[in-house]
């Protein structure tokens, strides 16, 4: 294998200030940095693809916290997030030149540390490096999952053109329902969750009444609700409950909670439920493994957005996916040739 040439310095995101509201540009600092080789039992990685999430926002302006399940951000310090890339120098045994990785050290175009911080991934388990930053497959897979999906159901799904919701869709049409519906913040997404998803129906949450909206299109009752949103929908989903739906809560995304009259969900013996992804290793290799399965078969799409230039591109594609410039599950193109 030819050695891969390592560039001396190369380009970093940190936070340059915690955000107090409105996250902006000017709370990211672009640096370029010396490319350090890796010492004794680390291993160098030239990342390829980053993945970004709504949960940042919050990850953002969280304080240094030891009782936290996972480490904050810091100022003036590069900034971690899921990434995909291939290992160009190693002083481990563990991995070799040309292993594909995943792992935390986002946010820059190579990641030097010790190498039980990366994981080696089956390269040839699913079709491309991209499909292992399907970052919400897990949650859209054990929620879907969760709502014990029959022969027949109808399933409604907010937010059916993010990250979570696309893939939910598709996942339940796997699973066996008969029609799925999705709901989506304009025309073009409506389009794209029915002509390149394989939703049955969709339509624009912003248009007319929400609760008309979805008795057109599910004239029988919605039997499952994936709920990414909150709010309005949710209410509009529990005004078209059949008998014994099943209501998943994902998250809340309009950031208002329902003031609902509960009595249809008594009424009408509806289960609502929260879940808990299991992001244990071997719960995410059940996920690959079947998303690959799926993907083969040409069953299931990953829907994604890619944006390409490099580290400095990763700001604004995070402020864009903030305002719902994406479809999909958003990936920056780290490698920058």
């Amino acid at each position: 294998m030819t050695t891969p040439k390592i560039p001396s310095t190369a380009q970093e995101v940190h936070l340059a200030a915690r955000p107090d509201g409105d996250i902006t540009l000017d709370h990211f600092a672009v640096v370029e940095t010396e490319v350090r080789r890796p010492g004794s039992g680390e291993v160098l990685v030239r990342n390829e693809y980053m993945a970004l999430a709504y949960a940042m926002s919050f990850m953002l302006s969280l304080e240094p916290d030891p009782d936290l399940p996972f480490p904050t951000f810091e100022v003036g310090e590069p900034l971690w997030f899921p990434a995909v890339g291939t290992v160009v120098a190693s002083e481990s045994p563990d991995l070799a030149v040309g292993d594909v990785v995943s792992h935390n050290l986002g946010w820059r175009e190579y990641a030097v540390a010790a190498a039980e911080e990366f994981t080696k991934l089956d390269a040839g388990s699913l079709p491309d490096m991209k499909h292992f930053l399907a970052q919400q497959g897990p949650t859209a897979f054990w929620g879907v999952k969760s709502a014990d999906i029959r022969e027949g159901d109808t399933v409604f799904v907010s937010g059916a053109a993010g990250g979570v919701g696309s893939l939910a869709g598709q996942i339940a049409k796997c699973l066996g329902a008969k029609r799925v519906i999705g709901s989506a913040g304009s025309d073009e997404k409506v389009e794209y969750v029915v002509k390149e998803l394989g939703f049955d129906a969709a339509f624009n949450y912003k248009e007319g009444s929400l609760g008309d909206r979805l008795a057109e299109l599910a004239p029988d009752g919605v039997d499952v609700y994936f709920d990414t949103v909150g709010g309005d929908q949710f209410e509009a989903a529990m005004q078209n409950a059949a008998h014994g739906a099943r209501f998943v809560l994902c998250g809340a995304l309009s950031g208002k909670n329902p003031t609902l009259d509960l009595d249809p969900a008594v009424g009408r013996d509806v289960v609502i439920k929260g879940f808990s992804t299991p992001y244990t290793p071997d719960a995410i290799a059940d996920w690959q493994r079947q998303f690959g399965e799926w993907l083969r078969e040409g069953r299931i799409v990953f829907p994604h957005s890619v944006v390409e230039g490099g580290p400095e591109q990763a700001p604004k594609a995070f402020l864009g996916l903030l305002g719902g410039e994406y479809k999909g599950q958003v990936l920056v193109r780290l490698a920058r040739d």
